[in-house]
């Protein structure tokens, strides 16, 4: 029986986890929710919080991940993102990455975009 895309989707995101784990950071919440919205995984990367975008797609193309995080979505996850880092009191340092899985294969794309456009 095919899965739909929310279930892709949800494959995607455990994918995209544990090759982040794999490579050293840290799960610290997996869809974490705010009035504003939701953030996939926020993880920690050494002493920076890491708020992670994860797009599943099933044609291949790197780049068409990214470029679905238009700036209406960012706005979401910024603000979301603040909401965490306030209720965590947390001061450190932050960055915004992408992870793609397409039919290419995986691309972690750091520091995708600043939380400074809003």
């Amino acid at each position: 029986m095919p899965k739909g895309t929310y279930e892709k989707g949800l494959m995607g995101e455990a994918k995209a986890i544990e090759a982040l784990q794999q490579r050293g950071m840290v799960l610290l919440a997996k869809r974490y929710h705010s009035p504003f919205g939701e953030i996939d995984a926020v993880m920690q990367d050494g002493e920076t919080l890491v708020f992670v975008e994860v797009k599943a797609r099933h044609q291949s193309g790197a780049g068409t991940g990214l470029l679905s995080v238009d700036m209406r979505k960012r706005r979401k996850i910024i603000k979301t993102a603040l909401a965490y880092m306030t209720e965590h009191s947390c001061t450190c340092a932050a960055r915004f990455d992408v992870v793609e899985w397409t039919a290419d294969g995986f691309a972690h794309i750091m520091d995708a975009f600043q939380g400074s456009e809003f």
